[in-house]
């Protein structure tokens, strides 16, 4: 059996030293002492979170929720429904009644007819019979008489004014303007700018282009001697920062944090997760305890003793007392009613002995008979008297 494969400890690179292996196991138990409570702290909030959300929160949000609806949602929705939208149709028939149909009806029947028959048809008819034939009559006289005449004398103007002013201006530009122009001022200047100027210009062009190229030159021999110099100087320098400096710290970035950091982001991970194994035994033993030392008790408190009180006093005190609160407040409003009835009586006896009885109830004179209410034998003394003759009614009624 190869046991090789399972002795390389989880997450070992090759080429580790032998100061990586030495320090794993003494940072990942610092790292656990130092993440634990982390973790035990971060479980506790975690489990209250949840615990919260679930008692407090949703009921809560639930409650507001159904506040909301009760108390704001359904009378705005009613107020819309049967206040808004009545008031919003009958104002925007109120404006379509006041602003628009006034507007259509004098549109429609007082600007349309009044610029139709008033305006358009009249001007249609002075221009169709008035202005067409006057302006056909106006063409004529000024094509056949008009025109002609004003076309002969246009020709004569045309020949004054050609031979009292172009002719001699024509004659004063060929023979006067452009040979002064050409012989005296343009043939003098292009003599002076081939023969003159020119080689002056070209001269002097040759001997700066001269004086450029000896300049560059020089430049480029002292920027070439400068840049040597300090290429070598560069050299050296960079030499110097690469083995002094660049290179110590590669390798201590190397040898010495990548493996400290890696190992210390592995411990981290292995601490979390052993601190939440821990937090979870910690937090199921806590249960436990808390179940078996106040949440057991209080059950069977609540099964044994409470259940059972409370059956009997719902049995044996709290119906009895309720029945008998009902039968007592039967007897109070019976009692109330036969004293509401014996004063109501004790007042119209004593308005009969004051004013005296009425003329239906005088002696001598027959009474009528009580009336009964419906599936009853007591007298109603405010109903209204009825007959109790089989034929119902006044005998002479089907007489009349």
């Amino acid at each position: 059996m190869d046991y090789g494969k399972h002795q390389t400890p989880q997450g070992y690179e090759p080429g580790e030293g032998i100061l990586t292996t030495l320090i794993r196991i003494p940072v990942r138990i610092v790292v656990l002492v130092l993440v634990l409570p982390a973790r035990m702290v971060w479980d506790a909030l975690t489990a209250l979170w949840h615990a919260a959300d679930r008692v407090l929160l949703r009921p809560l949000g639930r409650a507001l929720l159904w506040l909301l609806d009760t108390l704001v949602l359904t009378p705005l929705t009613w107020l819309f429904t049967w206040v808004v939208a009545p008031l919003g149709k009958a104002a925007a028939w109120l404006a379509v009644a006041l602003l628009i149909w006034p507007w259509i009806g004098l549109w429609r029947y007082v600007i349309v007819p009044v610029a139709r028959y008033g305006i358009a048809a009249p001007a249609v008819w002075l221009y169709a019979h008035v202005l067409t034939p006057l302006g056909h009559g106006l063409r004529w006289i000024g094509t056949a008489l008009l025109l002609p005449a004003l076309y002969g004398l246009g020709n004569g103007i045309g020949w004054l004014i050609t031979m009292a002013l172009i002719v001699p201006l024509q004659f004063l530009w060929r023979y006067v303007a452009v040979p002064v122009v050409r012989y005296g001022l343009v043939v003098p200047v292009a003599w002076l700018y081939a023969n003159v100027l020119t080689p002056i210009g070209l001269g002097t062009a040759w001997v700066l282009g001269t004086l450029w190229q000896g300049t560059a030159w020089a430049l480029a021999q002292l920027w070439r001697g400068i840049a040597a110099t300090g290429r070598g100087l560069g050299l050296a320098v960079a030499w110097l920062v690469m083995t002094l400096l660049v290179a110590p710290l590669g390798w201590g970035y190397r040898r010495i944090l990548t493996p400290l950091g890696r190992e210390i982001a592995a411990a981290f991970e292995v601490a979390w997760r052993i601190a939440g194994y821990v937090s979870r035994a910690v937090g199921r033993a806590l249960a436990w305890l808390a179940w078996n030392l106040i949440g057991a008790p209080v059950s069977w408190a609540y099964r044994t003793v409470c259940t059972p009180v409370g059956h009997f006093l719902r049995d044996a005190v709290w119906a009895p007392a309720r029945r008998a609160a009902v039968e007592a407040g039967r007897a109070a409003r019976a009692a109330l009613t036969t004293a509401r009835e014996t004063v109501r009586q004790a007042r119209r006896d004593a308005w009969r002995a004051l004013v005296g009885a009425p003329a239906a109830e005088r002696p001598g004179e027959p009474r009528g008979i009580p009336a009964r209410t419906l599936g009853s034998t007591t007298t109603v003394p405010s109903a209204a008297q009825a007959s109790e003759s089989p034929l119902g009614g006044d005998p002479f009624a089907k007489q009349g």
